[in-house]
């Protein structure tokens, strides 16, 4: 399997629906943009949030086992993607990549 780069791309933050939908939470996401993880094929980088592992694990998967053009052109380099964590009140957009 190759080995993957996870960049952490955009973080966002809806402080509107967060006020009116969400309960509090200590340190719902400590990702730091710019931050970077290395995937040894599939495996889940130490220290990556769960809830957006759940989120790219299939991405990565398809390019560590090499695949490639993910969605038929979507990304001008076919052995990326991006891909964002399904936090609807602060999404963050990571971009993965295959180690060259």
């Amino acid at each position: 399997m190759k080995k993957i780069k996870i960049t952490v791309m955009r973080k966002a933050r809806y402080d509107d629906l967060i006020e009116k939908y969400e309960n509090p939470i200590e340190h719902a996401c400590d990702l730091i943009e710019g931050q970077e993880y290395i995937c040894e094929g599939w495996k889940k980088p130490q220290g990556f949030c769960d809830s957006a592992w759940d989120s790219i694990s299939p991405f990565v998967m398809t390019l560590a086992c090499g695949g490639e053009d993910i969605y038929d052109g979507w990304m001008k380099n076919k052995k990326s993607a991006m891909i964002s964590c399904n936090d609807g009140f602060r999404p963050v957009s990571f971009l993965i990549e295959v180690c060259e």
